[in-house]
């Protein structure tokens, strides 16, 4: 063998664990299952992370097991959760600005409500899902207020008329009804009754990429991308829910 073949050889035994070392392993982002806001939360964020070259994964997990594995350090963070989250997981560090929200709002089959806030609720009897803590808040003192487990029993049961007013963020509350059929049965009173904004928090380990997804946010949002690229996050999501 040349002098120059065995060259070229232990160079390329030497930049190739180099070139391994470099690639940039995908980030596990805990995603709530079963919630359409979070999918919609990750469709952004594929697109943030693209801006750096970063890949994204998401795993599925209730609400509950998601903060618990996010804040350990078993998945390197949270796809988005209210700001309130930092208080009682210190080791989960929210993003700056905030870069989607949710729109707590009221649904309803055949009674003719105005939306005003959350007071505006309290002749009706309202039905809310189980663990929301928003929803959970705005009706708090209301004396007909039930409780489910899932958005898709909370929309099927208002259909059935169980209750008069269905209370669920705008976005999810629209696409499980496409995806139920219930267009022509159930639609949602605007304005909503809130407006939340919603961060993306990675794990303490990570703290070093906060500076670059902080600054790429601030662009996107300076520019009006950030809400071009939910709008037609949202577009797809209900298009393909359509029956």
């Amino acid at each position: 063998m040349t002098r120059r073949r065995l060259a070229a050889l232990g160079g390329a035994c030497l930049l190739a664990p180099f070139g391994i070392a470099r690639a940039q392993p995908a980030l596990r982002l805990a995603r709530l299952e079963n919630v359409p806001d979070q999918a919609l939360g990750a469709e952004i964020l594929k697109v943030v992370y693209g801006r750096l070259g970063i890949p994204v994964e998401f795993v599925d997990l209730p609400a509950k097991r998601s903060l618990l594995e996010s804040s350990e350090g078993r998945v390197d963070g949270e796809v988005q959760r209210i700001l309130a989250v930092q208080t009682q997981y210190p080791t989960l560090i929210p993003l700056h600005p905030s870069f989607n929200y949710i729109e707590p709002s009221a649904f309803v089959k055949d009674v003719a409500l105005r939306a005003e806030g959350w007071p505006s609720l309290a002749p009706h009897s309202v039905g809310i899902v189980r663990g929301v803590g928003s929803s959970e808040a705005g009706t708090r003192g209301m004396s007909r207020v039930e409780a489910v487990s899932t958005m898709d029993q909370l929309m099927q049961a208002l259909a059935a008329g169980r209750y008069e007013v269905a209370v669920n963020d705008r976005f999810s509350g629209l696409l499980i009804i496409q995806r139920l059929g219930l267009g022509g049965v159930v639609r949602v009173v605007d304005p909503p009754l809130q407006n939340i904004p919603l961060h993306h928090f990675l794990h303490e380990r990570h703290r070093a990429l906060v500076p670059r997804i902080e600054q790429v946010l601030r662009s996107m949002q300076a520019s009006g991308e950030l809400q071009r690229v939910r709008q037609d996050a949202v577009a797809a999501m209900l298009g393909s829910a359509r029956r």
